[in-house]
């Protein structure tokens, strides 16, 4: 069937959209910003993009429009669909119509490490030979795709709280019925679909409601919006992560790369990577957890997290040049910016750290962070903010209560100048950021050239 997919180049959209071509289907979708690693790699599967939305790309109809959570009414294309009466559907249950129905489904759920846990999870199964199905919101570097089928009865994948379509209002998570499920942590976030934590809260716990009492929730014993989730009710055994949990850790280096994993009190073995920060240290924990539950011994996860790469837009080093590195993070929320900087400072020791962040997630531009942001960048030696045109606050006067010296520049050849004018062999340059940045990171690699 000829499925056609408005807002394909969302990082779930854009997954669902190789599933369903490796299903079979002829596959196209449009988007309003085309732009990698998305586009290229939805190109790369052959699947046509058409960047706009008229109209005319639903001439001829498709047989079913999958209607991404970013379109909403007024929109020309979904006016086309209501008007002309065709069939649609949301991604998510879509997803659990045609993918996850019958399997044995892993999701990891959490405001942070969703992308990155998913990731080793994945990872983890298939070192141990279980060739899973995956479908993650964003590309992972021991794959290269950001989702397949798989083979076998197990399906990892990101369960994130965001809305399913405008007109599902319930969070995606809630279609996926998983039967192992990480609750990683749990803070406010995504201001522009919910009011407060609470209504975040209940939306997780309608998730809880989901899984079968032979499933297994796993989350940390240090987040209590999680522990206000399970107290709701749970229905499901539960095995906990960290301080007084049943998984713990020893670190045996500062900054995260090497730490020893116990299970109920026995050591079972020691994780050494290419990862940075306590909260990879974490994300780690949770995975060994939901590996053993499909029958991955710890022992065998272990080895698996040692080979893990990272995934792509993830502390990802993009560059070097002439001693300056450059690294491409997706950091979206103070919490996320603060982890990851304290994991690179650690690593790094005193290298001069520059750190350059663009307020561009939704939560973000209504100004539902700024609040936390002084205090998250604390581990950089100097901060350049990037002010985009449409933001809604005064991003300078949260600059100005940064204890790091802290600029704000709204172009991004203001922010190449700045660079080039600070930084000296040996510096980190980090650049965070939940969209492309305008191409940012090539250009600043050329310029220092």
């Amino acid at each position: 069937m000829h499925i056609h997919i408005l807002g394909i180049c969302g990082t779930f959209m854009g997954s669902m959209a190789v599933l369903a071509k490796e299903l079979g289907h002829h596959v196209t979708g449009s988007d309003a910003n085309v732009y990698p690693p998305m586009s290229t790699q939805l190109q790369a599967q052959g699947i046509e993009l058409t960047q706009g939305y008229d109209p005319a790309q639903l001439d001829p109809a498709p047989d079913l429009v999958v209607i991404g959570n970013a379109m909403s009414r007024g929109n020309p294309a979904v006016e086309y669909v209501l008007n002309k009466g065709l069939p649609y559907v949301s991604g998510p249950q879509w997803l659990a119509d045609h993918v996850l129905q019958g399997r044995w489904v892993l999701a990891v759920a959490g405001t942070h490490g969703k992308t990155t846990t998913s990731s080793m999870l994945a990872w983890v199964l298939e070192h141990a030979g279980m060739s899973p199905g995956f479908l993650i919101g964003g590309v992972p570097q021991n794959f290269s795709v950001s989702a397949r089928l798989g083979d076998t009865p197990f399906f990892v994948i990101e369960a994130d709280e965001y809305d399913s379509a405008f007109f599902d209002k319930r969070s995606k998570f809630v279609h996926y019925r998983p039967r192992t499920a990480i609750l990683n942590n749990l803070e406010f976030d995504h201001a522009d679909i919910f009011p407060d934590l609470p209504a975040i809260e209940r939306q997780f716990h309608h998730l809880v409601r989901t899984i079968p009492s032979e499933g297994l929730v796993i989350h940390p014993t240090t987040e209590p919006a999680l522990l206000r989730v399970i107290e709701m009710g749970c229905w499901t055994p539960v095995q906990t992560t960290g301080a007084g949990g049943q998984w713990q850790v020893k670190l045996l280096s500062e900054d995260g790369s090497k730490f020893e994993v116990m299970f109920e009190g026995a050591v079972q073995g020691v994780v050494e990577w290419d990862m940075t920060g306590q909260h990879n240290v974490a994300n780690a924990l949770a995975t060994l957890a939901a590996a053993r539950h499909v029958g991955v011994v710890p022992s065998m996860g272990i080895a698996a997290l040692s080979a893990f790469k990272s995934v792509k837009r993830r502390m990802e080093k993009v560059a070097e040049v002439r001693g300056i590195t450059i690294y491409d993070d997706f950091a979206h929320h103070p919490t996320a910016i603060a982890t990851t900087l304290d994991g690179l400072r650690k690593r790094i020791g005193d290298a001069p750290l520059i750190a350059i962040i663009e307020p561009r997630s939704n939560s973000m531009k209504l100004g539902a962070h700024r609040d936390g942001l002084p205090e998250s960048v604390v581990d950089a030696d100097q901060v350049i903010w990037y002010s985009p045109a449409n933001l809604g606050w005064d991003l300078g006067a949260t600059a100005a209560l940064c204890t790091v010296p802290s600029i704000v520049s709204d172009s991004l050849e203001g922010i190449i100048e700045r660079v080039k004018s600070q930084a000296q062999p040996g510096t980190h340059v980090v650049i965070m950021s939940n969209g492309g940045f305008g191409g940012l990171h090539g250009k600043l690699a050329e310029a220092l050239q």
